[in-house]
């Protein structure tokens, strides 16, 4: 289960408001497990229907995670018309490539659906061997 305070929603939701029509992408960075930090990157696909990190920030960004003493606890992006759900290509691109292990199997997916813009929806997954998917517990507040 993973407990997401308030701000920290509405930070993400924002940045996936901003990026329309395009999905949005980020990493929520925590400490012993409890998030603590949003940090929102650049979806270098600009497509509506995918996400990818620009490599570049990726590496400033996990640089600066490690140096706070931080973890990667969630991979964000936005759905901007379909359910939160991860999609087929969401699943292919968290494995490793040629392989069907998880790239982080240990990290939450979050997923906000921009279907109805007016009452974003926030959902949280595991990405598993083969592509399997878990949906975990996610709260706000």
């Amino acid at each position: 289960m993973i407990r997401i305070d308030k701000g920290l929603f509405d930070e993400m939701v924002a940045h996936g408001l901003s990026n329309l029509p395009n999905e949005a992408c980020g990493v929520l960075a925590g400490k012993e497990g409890r998030p603590v930090k949003f940090f929102p990157m650049t979806n270098a696909d600009g497509s509506p229907l995918t996400y990818r990190f620009e490599p570049k920030e990726s590496l400033r960004v996990w640089n600066e995670i490690e140096d706070e003493g931080f973890e990667q606890l969630a991979i964000f992006h936005t759905h901007t018309h379909t359910e939160a759900y991860p999609s087929v290509t969401d699943r292919k691109r968290a494995m490793w490539a040629d392989s069907d292990q998880p790239s982080f199997p240990d990290t939450y997916y979050l997923i906000v659906s921009l279907e109805d813009r007016a009452a974003p929806v926030l959902r949280a997954f595991r990405i598993l061997d083969g592509g399997a998917v878990s949906e975990e517990d996610v709260t706000i507040g």
